[in-house]
């Protein structure tokens, strides 16, 4: 596809822009194809979220349908090392807490990390494919889109709130957005100081993990677009091995990032939900 942008002559920003618009359907602007109202879906985002979630519930039934407690497989010890890697993380940070805790982190860690891994794909080769069947716009990444990131922090916010009203009761909630952190004479710097801490958390964890994906996506365009530059002329046979060096540099750098990026949300999730467990 870098190939043909550089023989018709299509400008690198056009290049990006298309490979980072997304496939809406309902209230879109039909020549950005970018959403303009709520009754708007990012169908893409949506497909490859389910891809991620399918291939996970598929392993998982795998290593259910295989448990061997005395002569565990490669793929049954990968996934207790997993497991017990988020069940210590939980029981150091919120101990005693309730089940669900573990479980949404878990599920946090790996979907998140296999949506992030689409990353790794041929900046091309999702589109192009897409283009094969008539359609023209496709991100192939889902945390590389907001509402991905702010979808999974919404549901965590969701469940700080009712932790920290189950713990603390509705009246020790409330009082700590009117005495805190400054006492009872600043009652309303108390509040917006409360107010912003709060809302700050879900904002914080869609943010980050959005910000990152989308870099990522930007230095894969870069790269490719070394190649496509050069791909009508001598240079080619230059700048076509820095490209491929540099994107298998990038590959193997970014797996590191993917990787950090989920075990990060993991982890906030947990000292989120940590701190809505504690009576003060």
């Amino acid at each position: 596809m870098t190939k043909r942008v550089a023989q018709s002559g299509q400008g690198v920003v056009e290049y990006m822009q298309h490979h980072l618009t997304n496939l809406c359907m309902g209230e879109c602007d039909p020549r950005t194809h970018h959403a303009t109202g709520f009754l708007s879906v990012h169908v893409d985002t949506l497909f490859f979220a389910a891809v991620a979630a399918c291939v996970l519930m598929l392993i998982a039934w795998r290593v259910r349908r295989a448990l061997d407690p005395d002569a565990p497989g490669t793929l049954q010890n990968i996934v207790e090392m997993v497991v017990e890697f988020v069940s210590k993380q939980v029981e150091d940070t919120v101990p005693g807490a309730s089940p669900v805790i573990a479980s949404l982190a878990l599920t946090i860690l790996i979907w998140v990390w296999f949506m992030n891994l689409f990353d790794l794909l041929p900046i091309d080769l999702v589109p192009w494919l897409g283009g094969l069947i008539g359609i023209h716009y496709v991100r192939p990444v889902p945390t590389s889109d907001i509402n991905t990131g702010l979808g999974l922090s919404l549901t965590v916010f969701a469940l700080i709130l009712y932790y920290n009203i189950k713990v603390k009761g509705l009246f020790g909630y409330l009082k700590q957005f009117l005495f805190h952190p400054f006492g009872r004479f600043l009652i309303p710097v108390n509040i917006v100081m409360s107010l912003i801490e709060e809302l700050s958390k879900p904002l914080s964890l869609a943010l980050r993990l959005f910000g990152n994906m989308f870099a990522g996506e930007l230095v894969f365009m870069l790269i490719a677009l070394i190649g496509g530059a050069a791909a009508v002329g001598l240079g080619l046979l230059i700048w076509l091995p820095a490209q491929i060096a540099l994107d298998l540099a990038w590959e193997i750098f970014h797996l590191l990032v993917v990787s950090l990026q989920a075990f990060i949300f993991m982890v906030l999730t947990i000292v989120y939900l940590g701190m809505a467990h504690t009576g003060e």
